[in-house]
């Protein structure tokens, strides 16, 4: 049984994906050091995330995902030392998942659980989240995210998962509060690092003995790009299953096309910026009284006073729509291009003399591949395969 166990359950956008990359980048390392990251991988935690959250949507992806949580659970149990369970969405539990969970983790026959948020403002969180939330397929406009004021597990989008002192209050009832530990994100004047070594200080890692090279930031969209993407997903057809939400609109379109053009930053109306700054400060309210340990300043989460001046998302013409289009589009073909002709060359090498027939020949001599072939194709690149 584990002498401990930290749990990171979010929150979203808090540098999520950079602490993920680093833990199973180095793997292997941090074994060495006693520390381990049970599973297979980033999306074993995500699934366990939402067995912990009875997530009614989990049995569409399969018996993997359903007993994901009972295989981490089981080999954190064969482990004498220390283990790292990370994902985001563990945020959104309610305080009775989250009694299960930390049961589930041996709290009860001597485990130490602890459990880590990471954390920002309000504004700029709920900002970024909303991006990514379009990234993931969604048509909703920015000033009415998110719907719904309620928490809900079943929800990862929702308040649930961003309110941190509701967060906090619900795994404070699972964890003695001394094992709660806040940690907030680097201040613009701050290394980058120092989120790494602020979780690591916490787990109880030496981060000189990782290579902290080999790091995956989740990047956001400019303002003209995020509208492009909002307006693109309401013609998407099909693309309801979270394995194409993510390796397509998400993945391909959004971090490989969108992300790299840089666009400017943006925030929600005026109106909405005051209301997420109010409900910010009051939860920081909330986070100060509370006693939670946190590793940086508090009021670091609090929105700026002085807060830049930025675009809305209904501010993008149709003239820079089109624009982005073009390009986009443009890239899009070079794609297709590109993949056509490595699949030629491949069929070429695999039979050089045409013993399997010819196919349709372009006008270049080259052999013509179905549009979907084509695409798998491209779908395998967007997965990294």
């Amino acid at each position: 049984m584990a002498e401990r166990v930290f749990l990171h359950v979010g929150l979203p956008k808090t540098g999520t994906t950079y602490l993920q990359t680093l833990l199973w980048s180095n793997r292997n390392q941090l074994r060495s050091q006693g520390l381990l990251l049970p599973g297979t991988g980033h999306r074993q935690h995500l699934w366990a995330s939402a067995v912990v959250r009875e997530d009614p949507n989990l049995s569409r992806r399969g018996r993997e995902a359903e007993r994901a949580w009972r295989d981490l659970v089981d080999e954190i149990r064969n482990w004498p030392k220390t283990a790292v369970v990370t994902h985001e969405f563990f945020a959104g539990a309610s305080a009775e998942q989250a009694a299960a969970a930390v049961a589930d983790l041996g709290a009860d026959e001597g485990t130490e659980v602890h459990v880590v948020v990471t954390a920002r403002d309000t504004l700029s969180l709920v900002t970024a989240r909303w991006q990514e939330y379009v990234k993931n397929g969604s048509t909703v406009a920015i000033d009415a995210y998110p719907a719904v004021q309620e928490s809900n597990p079943h929800d990862e989008w929702g308040w649930g998962t961003m309110d941190l002192a509701d967060v906090l209050e619900r795994w404070r009832s699972a964890v003695p509060i001394e094992r709660i530990h806040v940690i907030t994100l680097p201040t613009p004047n701050e290394p980058r690092e120092t989120l790494w070594h602020r979780f690591s200080d916490v787990v109880g890692l030496d981060p000189a003995n990782c290579d902290a090279h080999q790091t995956t930031q989740n990047e956001s969209l400019g303002v003209v790009e995020v509208e492009l993407l909002r307006r693109v997903n309401s013609h998407l057809v099909g693309f309801k299953a979270p394995v194409d939400r993510g390796t397509w609109i998400r993945g391909y379109l959004g971090q490989s096309k969108l992300v790299p053009r840089n666009g400017e930053k943006f925030w929600p109306s005026p109106q909405r910026v005051q209301e997420l700054c109010a409900r910010g400060n009051a939860i920081v309210d909330r986070v100060a009284a509370g006693g939670y340990r946190v590793i940086g300043d508090v009021e670091n989460l609090r929105p700026s006073r002085a807060i830049p001046p930025r675009r809305h998302p209904n501010s993008v013409t149709d003239a820079e729509l089109a624009d982005a289009a073009a390009a986009v589009i443009a890239d899009l073909l070079g794609d297709v291009r590109r993949v056509t002709r490595e699949k030629q060359a491949l069929a070429a090498a695999s039979d050089p003399w045409g013993l399997n027939g010819p196919g349709s020949a372009d006008p270049s001599g080259g052999q013509v591949w179905s549009p979907r072939s084509v695409f798998v194709a491209i779908a395998a690149r967007a997965r990294g395969r």
